[in-house]
């Protein structure tokens, strides 16, 4: 038995601890270097300026904030912690360039470590096993190898069209699908309830936030949830809506999630969700694994008080408890991950031997294995048998990447192609011209082109400057968070004054300075892309007879206040130039390719409008989902009139309301 000294001594010891943490903390902000640059006045003494920012993309905060105190200030984060904004170009290539010098805060790796199910996957990973990973999954996202998946993005494209001329077919039949991966409804139990949760939860269960970043002020849900229609599938389905021209109106948001699901389920994994076919089919019980996922998110994306107190005392983060649920969840998702392994091992494992046994023959000791599957489960499957341990990847390793890139690559891929969708249904000369430039393809609707056929969708101009411009203005991610792991200087691309009135010529961080890159402020910055930058304007991007490369369009200033993007000099994709650790999107080409199939298969067959007094809003919980103004209680949503445009006729220079 413990003493009383000893009983009496234990909470001494804990408030010792909290109290020296807190005061070591104010302490370390008192001192910090960013005290001395400008920002906007704090408006809480707990929140700081967060509930100022959760609205920043429909507000132009940022942009306000940098009018006022230049391309770097500070502003407040919970308890009054000193957070540093960039919007200097040279600043922000300076950071992202240098991913393991100003990796994510644990906080924010926290959060993504419960939803991707630990610490080991893509997202998480640091320093040397972060470099293993990229440097294994690289294989997988190869030019040749997403050029090798486009037959499954065709034919979930051109369900998915399917389905929608099925309902301008019947509209009487139709409504909207859940959200494919929160639909679940978890049993009220006791063991199920949240503890921190303050009074009884009399939403309905799609009616959960959908961020893997804690986020106080979360006010949107995931689309809601209700009987789907009849399906008719094929030609039939083509057939009978076409004498018809008249709009039905249709949340596109959970569709697109539903398709991009099923894609990379397919594409990356072998495993079929079949979401669409179960939306389509009013099946109301999603697969397993997707069941999984649902308990998963909502509980890894619900903001605690708990998360707060975290960040200010680390040594919380030992003390996390999981409801029965989400410990359900977490068996079942090991457990098909692992079925998923155990399925393609022998024949991924025999291929090699071949492979292998075929080379030596030839006496090529090495051994040629461009012929080995690419696929990202084959590759994962490989790694764990790798000879050279710098090389191999863990099991859970592997489990950790099945999670995460089944979130992450459906999430920003439904979130791109439903804001495309948005842009082209507010811009009807838009949509005109690049359907007209898309039917200038004959492929037919029922044949999976070929490899030349799809080259040729892939290199149409006003295709590519239609993506461009939106994933542009519609950022999936619209910010992004890193924190200091050494002193350092950060340059930038003029001095700056700080509040003492000094002029700075870099600005100087210490270890655990937290730094925000506003992407999507940046990807909208006037000094870069010019008055017009809040514009959708795709032509923009287009080269003339004289242009030999994208920048020769932008100004000369426009250059000097590019950011060095991965792709189309925006941070979109996250940085270009990697210095000391690429945390740029692996997935691009990926999304890049099944974005550009999902266009032109809707938009060749489809047109799409929307109501002009329909305000539509963005609200941010890591990735950017629009919202119905007047209808905050519906949660996310997107309804677009969707309508058959004929062949043929004029009826592309025609909007139907």
């Amino acid at each position: 038995m413990l003493s009383l000294a000893t009983v009496l001594a234990l909470p001494v010891a804990v408030s010792l601890y909290f109290l020296w943490t807190f005061l070591s903390l104010l302490v370390r902000q008192a001192r910090s270097p960013l005290r001395h640059l400008p920002g906007p006045p704090s408006t809480s003494l707990f929140m700081g300026n967060l509930k100022e920012l959760h609205d920043q993309e429909n507000n132009g905060l940022v942009a306000r904030w940098a009018s006022s105190f230049g391309r770097a200030f500070v502003y407040r984060g919970f308890m009054g912690g000193r957070r540093l904004m960039l919007v200097d170009p040279v600043a922000v290539n300076y950071v992202m360039s240098r991913g393991y010098d100003y990796p994510k805060p644990d906080f924010v790796r926290d959060s993504l470590a419960s939803m991707a199910a630990g610490y080991e996957g893509l997202l998480t990973a640091e320093g040397e096993m972060h470099r293993k990973q990229r440097k294994i999954l690289n294989q997988a996202f190869s030019a040749a190898q997403v050029k090798s998946l486009s037959p499954v993005f065709w034919k979930k494209a051109n369900h998915l069209r399917d389905i929608w001329i099925s309902i301008v077919g019947s509209p009487l039949a139709y409504s909207t699908p859940a959200d494919p991966l929160m639909g679940l409804d978890v049993p009220n139990r006791p063991e199920n309830r949240d503890p921190e949760d303050a009074a009884p939860n009399n939403r309905d269960s799609s009616a959960v936030t959908t961020s893997c970043l804690p986020n106080p002020f979360a006010s949107f849900v995931p689309s809601k949830s209700s009987p789907t229609f009849p399906l008719q599938t094929g030609n039939a389905s083509i057939a009978s809506a076409t004498s018809s021209s008249a709009a039905c109106k249709i949340d596109v948001l959970p569709w697109l999630a539903r398709a991009t699901l099923d894609v990379i389920g397919e594409a990356g994994f072998g495993y079929e969700f079949h979401s669409l076919d179960g939306a389509a089919e009013h099946r109301e019980n999603q697969s397993e694994l997707a069941q999984a996922f649902g308990v998963i998110f909502s509980t890894a994306r619900k903001f605690r008080v708990m998360t707060i107190l975290q960040v200010w005392f680390p040594v919380l983060r030992h003390f996390r408890t999981e409801n029965s649920a989400m410990r359900q969840a977490m068996a079942t998702m090991r457990k098909i991950g692992m079925e998923l392994i155990q399925q393609r091992r022998e024949p991924v494992l025999a291929a090699t031997e071949q492979l292998v046994a075929d080379a030596e023959k030839a006496d090529n000791i090495e051994g040629d294995r461009s012929g080995l599957g690419r696929d990202l489960l084959s590759v994962l499957i490989r790694s764990n048998v790798a000879e050279v341990p710098s090389q191999r990847m863990s099991i859970n390793e592997i489990l950790c990447q099945i999670s995460t890139f089944l979130a992450a690559g459906h999430e920003t891929s439904s979130s791109s192609l439903t804001w495309t969708l948005f842009a082209l249904a507010r811009n009807p000369a838009v949509q005109a011209k690049l359907r007209a430039e898309l039917r200038s393809l004959d492929i037919p609707a029922d044949v999976v082109p070929s490899s030349p056929l799809i080259e040729q969708i892939m290199q149409l101009p006003y295709l590519d400057a239609v993506v461009r411009e939106s994933l542009r203005l519609y950022a999936p991610i619209s910010t992004t968070m890193r924190v200091a792991s050494v002193d350092d200087v950060i340059p930038v691309s003029a001095p700056l004054v700080d509040r003492r009135g000094q002029t700075c010529e870099y600005i100087r961080v210490r270890r655990g300075d937290i730094i925000s890159i506003p992407i999507q402020a940046l990807n909208k910055s006037s000094e870069a892309w010019g008055a017009d930058a809040e514009a959708f304007h795709p032509e923009r991007w287009m080269r003339d007879s004289v242009s030999t490369d994208v920048d020769d369009i932008l100004t000369r200033q426009g250059r000097r206040a590019m950011v060095q993007g991965l792709w189309g000099h925006m941070l979109t994709f996250g940085g270009g130039t990697p210095v000391n650790g690429n945390r740029s999107c692996i997935g691009y080409r990926f999304a890049l390719s099944e974005i550009k199939i999902f266009l032109y298969v809707l938009v060749r067959d489809l047109g799409f409008s929307i109501d002009p007094n329909l305000e539509i809003e963005k609200k941010v919980n890591v990735i950017t989902r629009p919202c119905v103004k007047s209808e905050p209680h519906r949660g996310n949503q997107m309804p677009l009139s969707i309508y058959r445009v004929p062949v043929d006729t004029h009826a592309d220079n025609e909007t139907v309301q």
